[in-house]
């Protein structure tokens, strides 16, 4: 019998397309799953508005359900709440970190960006680092310099 819990279990298998040692689960963006006869109903909120992976991410869902017998599938995208960095999970951070990326803080940990200067090296754990350009490869990343390991790595921003 399908659960939604099986659900979440499969698509863990959908990757984002920019990191793709994170999962659209661990990265918060799969924000609902319900079944509703026999339809597996899906509801994706995008990292950020004009995200232009959405479609793709929507056929990746569809397809990897279908994959693992799921034959009527509803993506829809939603905009009732903004994405936020918090609903990334613990084992989305830890992949984060592991692929290079420095996971973002808290939301409610800052109040300024200015707090944002110095963060923790994902290579070597220093905090002896420096924000060299708020403007990283995409919208949602920041690179930094770490002067102990001497090594540039990015910010996944808090959003």
């Amino acid at each position: 019998m399908l659960t939604v819990q099986q659900i979440y279990t499969w698509l863990e298998e959908v990757k984002d397309p920019e990191i793709p040692v994170l999962s659209l689960v661990d990265l918060g963006v799969i924000t609902s799953v319900t079944l509703e006869n026999d339809v597996a109903k899906i509801e994706m909120t995008p990292t950020f508005v004009g995200c232009p992976a959405m479609e793709y991410m929507k056929e990746e869902v569809k397809s990897v359900l279908k994959k693992n017998g799921v034959p009527d599938v509803d993506v829809q995208i939603s905009f009732k709440k903004a994405w936020s960095s918090d609903w990334i999970s613990e084992k989305g951070k830890a992949a984060l970190k592991k692929f290079g990326l420095a996971p973002p803080p808290p939301t409610q940990v800052f109040t300024e960006l200015e707090l944002l200067e110095t963060v923790q090296c994902p290579r070597c754990d220093s905090l002896n680092t420096e924000l060299k350009t708020p403007f990283g490869p995409t919208l949602c990343r920041s690179i930094y310099y770490c002067h102990t390991c001497k090594e540039a790595f990015e910010l996944f921003k808090p959003i």
